[in-house]
């Protein structure tokens, strides 16, 4: 029999013990979105200008105050926002106000699966809602929370993601400039090298000509701007050296999980930063955890008679999780006697070679729940050899 109707919409519960907002960021407008005690089930909505604070915390107030005039009752505020490019600082600014705020990943929010679905800001507003309501009911799983990293956390990791940014800086002049001579017949000139200028002058094209005036102007002027970054590059390591190693005697009896990384053969600097300050610093209750934080935790499609994995979930931190993949071949190289490499060369002998990138891939999941364990409670990596 087909219904000639809608079924009745569940209804939202109405007897609130706060206030539920949502905080839908944009570069131009704020939306709000609020469910109040005492207001029924209908949601209101109002915006203010991106950036006004002072707005943003009045139309909060203002929500308190008829929510007080209904009820006769002081409500706290519990607020909700996805986490994107605003970063941390609202959040911040809330909880300085004393407002419950809690941060989200958009992707972990239940979206309709249709091909073609409407958005809008007022639907992923009043989602937003919903979802913090489930999950102040007790449904954890209804998304998945953010933790903020705290300013000194969030500002650590500036230093070896700008070093990454340089060093992709570097590689485009020395290979702008080694295009521009190979033009010319010239394949034997090394930009990075502390002869560069000398050896310019030198150059001559493969047909025996001085290099063209214009030309050697622009490689001149290419020069200038890869020494600006190689300059850089030496005063960003210089501060990432800082960090990694204890300031003060005191500290040096507990040494930092970065410099216990650094004792293991093959974990540089630049690696032993980039596991602390995007990964190792924060806590975590279980391996899975840290998997997943790097987006290595694998996912499994089973259903009726199918049973397969589609890979890694690629869903937490990329620089961690690229990282990790570069550390686990360095790993093979420099740890060749350790229980972890030879797991490696037994499943690539066992299966062949073709699963040489899947098994690479759990080697690197493996690999940082080891470095978890030995940078947090001093577990002993199994077999891995120690620098002198």
């Amino acid at each position: 029999m087909l219904l000639d109707h809608r079924p009745t919409q569940t209804a939202i519960r109405t007897d609130l013990g706060a206030i539920f907002v949502s905080l839908e960021l944009s570069r131009s407008v704020w939306l709000i979105t609020s469910l109040s005690p005492g207001a029924g089930e209908k949601m209101s909505k109002h915006s203010v200008r991106a950036g006004d604070v002072a707005g943003l915390l009045a139309r909060l107030a203002d929500l308190r105050q008829k929510a007080r005039a209904r009820t006769g009752q002081i409500f706290p505020i519990i607020t909700v926002q996805e986490a994107g490019l605003d970063g941390f600082w609202i959040h911040r600014v809330l909880e300085a106000e004393g407002i419950e705020s809690y941060v989200v990943d958009p992707a972990s929010i239940a979206t309709s699966r249709r091909r073609r679905r409407a958005k809008t800001d007022k639907i992923d507003g009043e989602a937003l809602v919903r979802a913090l309501l489930a999950y102040k009911r007790g449904e954890p799983q209804v998304c998945a929370i953010v933790r903020a990293p705290t300013p000194d956390e969030e500002d650590r990791r500036r230093v070896t993601r700008e070093r990454k940014t340089l060093t992709a800086e570097r590689i485009q002049h020395i290979n702008r400039i080694k295009g521009l001579l190979f033009a010319q017949g010239i394949t034997d000139y090394e930009p990075g090298r502390r002869d560069r200028r000398t050896k310019l002058d030198e150059l001559t094209t493969g047909d025996g000509r001085p290099l063209p005036k214009h030309l050697k102007a622009q490689i001149s002027r290419e020069l200038d701007r890869l020494e600006l970054v190689l300059e850089h590059l030496k005063a960003v390591e210089a501060q990432r050296d800082d960090l990694l190693v204890p300031a003060s005697p005191e500290a040096a009896g507990q040494p930092r999980p970065a410099v216990l990384l650094m004792a293991l053969k093959g974990v540089g600097p630049e690696f032993a930063g980039i596991l602390w300050s995007e990964g190792l610093f924060r806590s975590f209750a279980n391996r899975r955890q840290v998997a997943a934080y790097a987006g290595l935790a694998p996912t499994p499609w089973r259903s009726g008679s199918i049973d397969r994995e589609q890979g890694v979930s690629k869903a937490g931190n990329p620089r961690l999780r690229t990282t990790m993949i570069q550390l686990a071949w360095l790993w093979l190289r420099h740890q060749p006697g350790s229980a972890l490499s030879r797991w490696f060369h037994e499943r690539v002998e066992r299966h062949g070679r073709r699963v040489r990138k899947t098994a690479i891939t759990a080697l690197a999941r493996k690999l940082l729940v080891a470095f978890w364990k030995y940078a947090t409670a001093g577990v002993v990596i199994e077999g891995a050899t120690m620098t002198a």
